[in-house]
C-alpha cells in the first residue's frame, strides 16, 4: 500500500485491543462467547414476543425492535474483529470502513431513539392509564418507529458522506477494533473542522435531545407514582419502568464513560477497551434485564424452551 495525499488509500489496519499474541486466543474466545449470548438472547426476546399474543402491546412492540437493533449493532463490529483475530489479519478495506461507520451510527442512534420512545410509552401508561390504548394506538407506534429509522438513516448517511470528503495520507493505522467515527476524523490529514462540527452537533441533538426527553418523562412518572397512596400500587407502577430505566442507565453510562475516559486519558487504547461496554456488554445484558424482571417475558420464554409452567 502506497500512501498518497488523497483518499486513494484502499485499506486501513485495525490495531484491535492488544497486540500481544498470547492474549489473542483469550480475547477471541471471550468475545465470541459474548457475541453468541447477545445474538441468541435478543433472538429469544424477539421469538417470545412474536409467539405470545399477550405480548402484542406497544411496550413489547418497542422492545422487539430494540432487540433487533441490538443484534445488528453488535454484528456491525464484532464479527469483523473475530475474523481478523482468526486470520491474524488487521486489514479492513476503505469501503468496509465507511460501511462500518454508517451502520454503527445507524444502529446506535436507532437504539437511542427507541429508548426515548419506550420512555414516552411508560409515561403515557403511568400518567394517563385510562387513555393509554387510545394514545398508544398501533398507528402511532409504527409511526414512532418509522420516524426513528428515518432520522437514524439520514444521520448516518450524512456522517458517511462527510467522511468521503476527507483525505488520508500516511496515517492508516486505526487504534481500535472497529472504524470509529471520531478516531477516523483524527487520522485524516485534510481539514476536519466541518466534520467535527457536524459530529458534535449531531451528538448534542440526537443523543442529548432524546436523553432530555427521557429525563422529562421520568420526572413526570416519579411525580405520578408519588401521588399513588398505596405502597403496592407504587411498587407495581415502578416495576413497569425498572427494566427500561436499567437499560437506559447502562447504555448512556457506558457511552458517556467511553468519551469521558478518552478525554481524560487522551489514550486511544483506553477508548477502545471502554468501547466494548456499549458495543457488546450493554446489548448482551439487555435480554437478561428484561427477562429477569418481567413475568410475561419469562412465561413466554418457558413456553418456547418447553419448560412446564408451575
Amino acid at each position: 500500500m502506497e500512501p498518497g495525499n488523497d483518499t486513494r488509500i484502499s485499506e486501513f489496519l485495525l490495531l484491535g485491543l492488544t497486540e500481544e499474541p498470547e492474549l489473542q486466543t483469550l480475547i477471541f474466545g471471550l468475545f465470541l462467547t459474548m457475541y453468541l449470548i447477545t445474538v441468541f438472547g435478543n433472538l429469544l426476546i424477539i421469538l417470545a414476543i412474536g409467539s405470545d399474543s399477550h405480548l402484542h402491546t406497544p411496550m413489547y412492540f418497542f422492545l422487539d425492535n430494540l432487540s433487533f437493533v441490538d443484534i445488528c449493532f453488535t454484528s456491525t463490529t464484532i464479527p469483523k474483529m473475530l475474523l481478523n483475530i482468526q486470520t491474524q489479519s488487521k486489514v479492513i478495506t476503505y469501503e468496509g470502513c465507511i460501511s462500518q461507520i454508517y451502520f454503527l451510527i445507524l444502529f446506535a442512534v436507532s437504539d437511542i431513539f427507541l429508548l426515548s420512545v419506550m420512555a414516552y410509552d411508560r409515561y403515557v401508561a403511568i400518567c394517563h392509564p385510562l387513555h393509554y390504548m387510545v394514545i398508544m394506538n398501533p398507528h402511532l407506534c409504527k409511526l414512532l418507529v418509522l420516524v426513528s429509522w428515518i432520522m437514524s438513516i439520514l444521520n448516518s448517511l450524512l456522517h458517511s458522506l462527510m467522511m468521503l470528503r476527507l483525505s488520508f495520507c500516511t496515517h492508516f493505522q486505526i487504534p481500535h477494533f472497529f472504524c470509529e467515527l471520531n478516531q477516523m476524523i483524527q487520522l485524516a490529514c485534510s481539514d476536519t473542522f466541518l466534520n467535527n462540527l457536524v459530529m458534535y452537533f449531531a451528538a448534542v441533538l440526537l443523543a442529548g435531545g432524546p436523553f432530555a426527553g427521557i429525563l422529562y418523562s421520568y420526572s413526570k412518572i416519579v411525580s405520578s407514582i408519588h401521588r399513588i397512596s398505596s405502597a403496592q400500587g407504587k411498587y407495581k407502577a415502578f416495576s413497569t419502568c425498572a427494566s427500561h430505566l436499567s437499560v437506559v442507565s447502562l447504555f448512556y453510562c457506558t457511552m458517556l464513560g467511553v468519551y469521558l475516559s478518552s478525554a481524560a486519558t487522551q489514550s486511544s487504547h483506553t477508548s477502545a477497551v471502554v468501547s466494548v461496554m456499549y458495543t457488546l456488554v450493554a446489548p448482551m445484558l439487555n435480554p437478561f434485564i428484561y427477562s429477569l424482571r418481567n413475568k410475561d417475558i419469562k412465561r413466554a420464554l418457558k413456553r418456547i424452551i418447553g419448560v412446564p409452567e408451575m
